[in-house]
């Protein structure tokens, strides 16, 4: 059974015991308090040992009482809320089931996460929850202020229930369906009334001791000894001496942070879950390989050649997926009622559908070995202590320009190359290296745009749109081989003509993707010429 998914909007308040609820239809915009309702809760949160969950601010709960009793996931945006503005997250919901099995429907959203490890029980949470509903003038219900009385006990090997009890008071104001506007005049009630903003950012974070734990980002800082900066990017490129470093680390962060939330969707099977992951791990490749020199070699290199097994992996039904796309929309544009229309639409169907099915198959099976698992670790590891080199301090404005304009350079070799190649094979395959050049060339100047803005994004866009039509190149090239694969194959008459014609659309896709690329190249040529940045 697949998860129900919501979206909560809350805010978290620390209060003494001794404080009273406010009034809260004097706050601006609420007409009336509802009648406060009393719920007894209790909760048993999962997480490994090492509460890798906790530390990505990910609670996994089974509670049962109050209105929304079973199992609850809770994911945090892919961006935080900075300083102590509303959090959102994603909440996904399971039936109760048994008492000590994750629901699969949420198991599949922390394989990621987990990496293997089994979750088990580590904190009980017993809650006394009075619940006072705020509404609208139309009547529309706006929020939720939840006044918790809260009994923590740690559950793991070695803690001693008794020793571990916490008891303590907080506020939560939830919206319903009214507008984060609310919070504000809300706020100013409750902290009229004693209320603080909370230290924690869940009630497991309490119990834990954790507080408010965010991930750590390792960037070489001043002095080149890759100290850590907190989980707000924009801080590690502050200034124009932020070093080159911080750079790589911010983007690949970026990067990392794709992968790792687009893993479900991937397993799931979601549309364009396997493209978006598949373009992180290239981004990652691109800027690794621009970047170099800024690292020691051997983690690198093998770190690239990890990411190019997972990138392979996606590829497949990827490739598949797009080429039985565009193949169905080829189709559909020839005679519906042609006996050879439904006889090679069924072939096609057959061949890209089994390359699809194969590739998905060995997708899966690898999203769930010991080595795609090391190899989020060792992005991780990457990303929060990058193994840096004395060239790592230089300015990041700098070496970015410099990253740009050998990517440029390696664009305007390959171009070269491909109009003097002969037509045929070995200008298809002049092509394709151009458009790889390309790709690399739109990810450098992605990662150059954190510290040159506007001009590095305006390379970006250059060659995301030669990358692009050169991408229609290549499918083309892709369905052409393709389709001949089948026609020979099979040799009946009805079917042949079909072929032919999709042939022919093929060759005539070819085309307009060199003079698109001609075009586009044309426009581009003063923008990627030397000094790009």
């Amino acid at each position: 059974m697949e998860a129900s998914r919501g979206l909560e909007i809350e805010k978290k308040y620390e209060v003494d015991t001794g404080a009273e609820v406010p009034a809260l239809e004097q706050a601006a915009g609420v007409a009336r308090a509802g009648k406060p309702h009393t719920d007894l809760l209790e909760a048993v949160y999962f997480d490994t040992p090492r509460h890798r969950l906790a530390a990505r601010r990910i609670t996994l709960r089974r509670r049962t009482g109050g209105k929304d009793a079973g199992w609850h996931l809770k994911l945090p945006p892919l961006v935080p809320v900075p300083g102590d503005g509303p959090q959102q997250r994603t909440e996904l919901h399971a039936p109760l089931g048994r008492p000590d099995v994750v629901p699969d429907s949420l198991l599949t959203h922390l394989h990621a996460y987990l990496r293997g490890a089994e979750p088990v029980p580590v904190v009980r949470l017993e809650t006394r929850r009075t619940t006072y509903p705020l509404y609208g003038e139309d009547g529309v219900h706006l929020a939720d202020l939840a006044d918790d009385q809260v009994t923590a006990v740690r559950l793991e090997d070695g803690h001693d229930d008794e020793a571990t009890r916490q008891e303590w008071r907080e506020w939560e104001l939830e919206l319903v369906h009214g507008d984060p506007e609310i919070f504000g005049p809300v706020e100013e009630l409750l902290t009229a009334a004693g209320a603080r903003p909370a230290g924690h950012a869940s009630k497991l974070a309490r119990a834990l001791g954790t507080g408010k734990a965010s991930r750590k980002l390792g960037a070489a800082g001043a002095d080149g000894n890759g100290a850590a900066e907190d989980e707000g990017s924009p801080a590690l490129l502050a200034g124009k001496r932020a070093p080159a470093a911080a750079v790589v680390t911010v983007y690949v962060a970026a990067q990392i942070d794709q992968i790792l939330a687009g893993d479900a969707a991937v397993r799931l099977e979601e549309l364009d879950a396997v493209h978006a992951m598949r373009s992180a791990t290239r981004r990652i490749r691109s800027v690794l390989a621009a970047y170099g020199r800024l690292y020691r070699a051997s983690p690198v290199r093998k770190l690239r050649s990890e990411l190019k097994w997972l990138g392979q992996l996606l590829g497949q039904p990827r490739d598949a997926e797009v080429l039985r796309a565009e193949l169905r929309e080829q189709l559909a544009g020839l005679l519906p009622g042609d006996d050879g229309v439904a006889a090679a639409t069924a072939r096609i169907e057959e061949r890209t559908g089994g390359d699809y099915d194969g590739g998905y198959r060995l997708l899966q099976a690898a999203l769930q070995s010991p080595r795609y698992f090391r190899l989020l670790d060792k992005l991780e590891d990457f990303r929060d202590n990058p193994p840096v080199q004395a060239e790592a301090v230089a300015q990041g404005r700098r070496v970015a320009a410099k990253a740009v304009d050998k990517a440029a350079k390696r664009l305007r070799r390959s171009h070269k190359a491909a109009k003097a190649a002969r037509r045929g094979t070995d200008q298809e395959l002049a092509l394709h290296r151009v458009r790889k050049d390309a790709k690399r060339l739109r990810h450098v100047a992605e990662s150059a745009a954190l510290v040159h803005g506007k001009r590095a994004g305006k390379v970006a866009k250059a060659a995301r749109r030669q990358q692009k039509i050169l991408g229609r190149f290549q499918d083309a090239v892709v369905a052409r081989d393709l389709l001949a694969a089948i026609a020979g194959e099979y040799s009946d008459p009805a079917t042949a003509g079909i072929y032919a014609q999709l042939l022919n659309q093929q060759e005539e896709r070819m085309l307009a993707a060199q003079a698109g690329h001609r075009k586009a190249w044309k426009k581009s040529r003063d923008l990627l010429g030397r000094g790009v940045i």
